[in-house]
């Protein structure tokens, strides 16, 4: 966790990802942008909490993928408690299931890490004017599926999950096990299971093996 509370009239930036390599180049990249500089750096949900809370920034961003809470559960702790806090989420996700529950939780906007170079100012900018901003890969998908040209039933047995329950479904697929998982999320193996056995019964599957076979076939066809 690191701050810097001198920025002069730049707009104060928190910024939260848990790879610290690329979370300096993003700051590095956000601070080269006119009115714009990072006041804080932090790796998890209990950190940013802190951050934001003794800096009072003008906007969060915040990855998706935290260990621990995750950035859909901080978005929704941020917004309980700083209600006009704008914050703009950060996904590997290109996958418009993933921005829509960004959205849902309570976050601006949402822009895929590989978007960040080219559109962070703009993003930066559209979200602290108070202004929905997606990456235009998500907003090509978004207007597809209201034209119905894209079919719905993958994403209507999957939106079933809950928020953790798919980060937990997407490790699965990524062929992590039981304690790869919780080890990455920050949680007992336990709760890792009792989240498998939920994913079960909601997608109608008969075993873990199932699970890990639909799973994967789920990270295929939507790739991070």
């Amino acid at each position: 966790m690191a701050a810097n509370k001198d920025l002069g009239n730049r707009k104060r930036v928190v910024l939260v990802d848990d790879h610290p390599v690329l979370r300096k180049g993003l700051a590095r990249l956000i601070d080269s942008k006119e009115g714009f500089g990072v006041c804080g750096e932090a790796s998890t949900a209990a950190e940013a909490m802190m951050l934001i809370r003794e800096l009072k920034p003008h906007l969060a961003i915040v990855d998706i993928g935290l260990p621990g809470a995750s950035g859909i559960e901080l978005t929704k702790a941020i917004r309980a408690e700083f209600p006009d806090m704008p914050v703009l989420i950060l996904s590997m996700h290109e996958d418009a299931l993933y921005a829509t529950r960004s959205l849902r939780a309570g976050a601006t906007g949402y822009i895929v890490k590989q978007d960040a170079i080219d559109n962070i100012a703009t993003a930066l900018q559209e979200t602290l004017n108070g202004r929905r901003y997606l990456s235009p890969g998500i907003v090509n998908q978004l207007q597809n599926d209201g034209l119905g040209e894209q079919p719905r039933s993958s994403h209507d047995l999957i939106d079933q999950l809950t928020d953790r329950e798919l980060e937990i479904f997407h490790l699965i697929g990524k062929g992590r096990d039981v304690r790869e998982i919780a080890d990455a999320l920050a949680v007992s193996p336990k709760t890792v299971e009792t989240h498998r056995t939920n994913i079960k019964e909601k997608l109608g599957l008969k075993n873990a093996r199932q699970v890990a076979r639909v799973a994967l076939q789920w990270v295929t066809d939507h790739p991070a």
